[in-house]
């Protein structure tokens, strides 16, 4: 009776180590296929990548959702779909007309403060979406836009008259100070110490610059951020509550 009780634990047992093992392999494997893609955000995918994105994470569930299906069924899509992602983008590199088929080009929403009402029928684009774009960027005021441009991501670019734009430091004769790129040297009571050789320093700087300020030891150090011009960024660790 025993063996007979622990036999079907035994296989249910290994039904999950099964599922848990196919899920690390095919997590890992669309970490590493989006990874190759590129580091471009949701909002930002072109056509035949937001396919692609869609596609993947339906195929790479076969398997996960049928335990019986070979772990390839779902892999060997998963790779042939990011392989003709990646000819693609290699051709519309190549070519201008496959690019404009495939990305479409910029579209003029707004020029010189007039709508262009053909270009908002032909991209589908309504009078409160062109608002709510506006809106996002300050925007108020349609007549201050000099062009309105509908990027091929569908975001919208304004560029505002010259007469209409922030008036810049340059304009008026002030110089600011630059601190130069930020380098972060401790992370969460972490030392970065990559960061930390290629700036040329070492852990007793470190510790020289978290005693000036009241830490004991680096970890008790939230972060510690070097600019190029010498500037330390520091915030301390708040206390356990």
């Amino acid at each position: 009776m025993r063996v007979g009780m622990l036999c079907p634990r035994s296989g249910h047992t290994g039904t999950m180590l099964n599922v848990i093992f196919r899920t690390a392999i095919i997590f890992l494997t669309l970490l590493v296929l989006m990874r190759l893609l590129g580091k471009r955000q949701m909002g930002e995918l072109e056509l035949s990548e937001l396919v692609v994105s869609i596609l993947v994470a339906d195929v790479a569930s076969v398997p996960l959702q049928n335990p019986e299906l070979p772990l390839w069924s779902g892999l060997l899509p998963t790779v042939v779909l990011v392989a003709l992602e990646a000819l693609v983008s290699w051709g519309t590199m190549r070519s201008v007309r496959l690019r404009d088929f495939l990305c479409g080009r910029p579209c003029f929403l707004i020029v010189n403060g007039v709508i262009q009402q053909d270009a908002m029928r032909r991209t589908r684009f309504t009078m409160d979406e062109l608002a709510e774009e506006l809106r996002s960027q300050n925007v108020t005021d349609i007549a201050a836009v000099r062009y309105g441009v509908l990027e091929t991501d569908g975001s919208l670019h304004v560029i505002l008259r010259p007469d209409q734009r922030p008036v810049t430091a340059g304009q008026l004769g002030l110089t600011e100070g630059d601190d130069g790129y930020a380098t972060i040297l401790i992370q969460d009571g972490t030392v970065m110490r990559r960061n930390l050789r290629l700036l040329g320093k070492d852990e007793a700087w470190l510790l020289r610059e978290a005693r000036r300020r009241g830490c004991g030891s680096l970890r008790e150090v939230y972060a510690l951020i070097l600019y190029e011009n010498g500037k330390v960024f520091f915030a301390k660790k708040d206390a356990p509550k």
